[in-house]
């Protein structure tokens, strides 16, 4: 079976967009997901998002998230940037709609270029990230081959690690990312950010996405750096997160507030893929 596909780009971050809302095909298998991720043998992406119809006519449309190994996973945020941004185009570039994700309903603002979405409520409770330690803390001491480093542990509706560093262009994000994506105490992995605080409002960030290996841009990430940091008194409300990708900005008012991630959501091509 053939279906659409639409390529895009959020912070630098491969978007595959397929539309199921009229059709009726079921998600690649992940042995075809990984052929479909791989440029060699099709469109080539990072994330892959699957929109559907939602049951509760308040929603404009569902969506679940493949990664390119095969996996799927619950949240990404320059994903859901890219649908809301051609779900508001198709409607006659309505300004605000709702989304429904496997984590919960997602609100999306659209002002041309730029989308904002609401990220829902970052986790710091090591059982609900999931991490294990035996109580919350702000800064975890995690061991990596028999070097112990501070880390933020967090969920954006993913898991994820975050560390603080130097420089971002000489992290040991290709020898560290790995390690940490797979750590035992992340027991359904994690996404590993390598960030430098450059200010109150700014920081410089790289991402080991779970999954998919070090990615231009990681809207979750950029949103888990930024609260992580924030929770220790280290950023202020609204920050600029610049990655390989790009930037973006990430608003958190704290407690039970949404996290705002705001950015950029290009169209690349379009074709077929074949199910």
């Amino acid at each position: 079976m053939n279906v659409a596909y639409r390529k895009m780009l959020g912070t630098g971050n491969r978007i595959l967009v397929v539309d199921q809302r009229a059709g009726t095909a079921a998600p690649p298998s992940p042995e075809r997901l990984r052929e479909l991720g791989r440029d060699a043998t099709g469109p080539g992406f990072d994330q892959l998002m699957w929109v559907t119809t939602a049951d509760d006519p308040a929603f404009a449309a569902s969506y679940r998230v493949f990664n390119a190994d095969g996996s799927e996973v619950e949240q990404c945020g320059n994903g859901v940037r890219c649908v809301a941004s051609l779900l508001a185009r198709e409607a006659g570039h309505v300004r605000t709609l709702l989304l429904l994700s496997p984590t919960g309903p997602v609100e999306a603002r659209i002002d041309d270029a730029l989308v904002a979405v609401s990220m829902g409520r970052p986790e710091f409770d090591p059982g609900r990230i999931p991490f294990l330690a035996d109580r919350r803390q702000d800064r975890y001491a995690l061991d990596v081959d028999g070097v112990e480093y501070d880390v933020c542990a967090v969920s954006m509706g993913n898991p994820h690690c975050v560390l603080q560093v130097d420089d971002v262009e000489t992290a040991p994000v290709a020898r560290l990312g790995p390690k940490i994506e797979r750590h035992e105490r992340f027991p359904q992995g994690a996404n590993v950010g390598f960030a430098r605080i450059t200010g109150r409002d700014s920081i410089d960030l790289r991402v080991f996405e779970r999954g998919v290996g070090e990615t231009a841009a990681c809207g979750t990430g950029a949103c888990a750096a930024t609260v992580a940091y924030q929770q220790l008194g280290l950023l202020d409300t609204d920050v600029d997160v610049r990655l390989p990708g790009g930037q973006v900005v990430v608003s958190w008012r704290g407690g039970s507030e949404p996290v705002w991630l705001t950015g950029n959501a290009e169209w690349v091509s379009e074709g077929f893929i074949d199910l």
